[in-house]
């Protein structure tokens, strides 16, 4: 009859296993060690940590400081335009308004090269008779439709 075989395995620390990587750490990470001293070093030389320690040692009144800045009106606000803001771009089709981030450098490039501003008839001819600058009109003009609708019916 087979007699089973014993299997006694020693009992694990992990407290001995981390010793161990904490050990061996700086040699497979002396470049990245060095390279963090030199980081804190330049905190502590432009008074980052001074900063911070005063922050930390005054954290309340840092606190009712930004709480009393964030429920002004004008923080209210600013935070509520902004959220407009951030949902008015997020309904633009991103290839329309990259058409027009494309287009504003050319046109201020094109007109600081002009030498001198172009005459009234010029003007005048571009505006009767080119079509991008039609085209760009009807635009403006739905813009202004669009803007004066949403307007009255604010008004009633």
């Amino acid at each position: 009859m087979s007699r089973p075989i014993s299997l006694a395995l020693p009992a694990r620390d992990p407290r001995v296993e981390l010793q161990s990587r904490l050990q061996d750490a700086p040699l497979e990470h002396a470049e990245a060690i060095l390279a963090a001293y030199e980081v804190l070093q330049g905190l502590h030389d432009r008074g980052v940590f001074d900063l911070l320690r005063g922050a930390l040692g005054s954290s309340d009144k840092v606190l009712e400081i930004a709480v009393d800045a964030a429920q002004s009106p004008a923080s209210i606000r600013s935070i509520r335009n902004l959220l407009l803001l951030v949902n008015m771009f997020g309904a633009i089709d991103p290839e329309q308004l990259g058409i027009l981030t494309r287009a504003v450098p050319q046109a201020l490039k094109a007109t600081a090269q002009q030498p001198k501003p172009p005459g009234l008839w010029k003007l005048m001819n571009s505006f009767l008779w080119n079509q991008s600058i039609r085209r760009g009109l009807s635009t403006f003009n739905t813009l202004l439709e669009a803007f004066g609708r949403a307007t009255s019916r604010r008004d009633t």
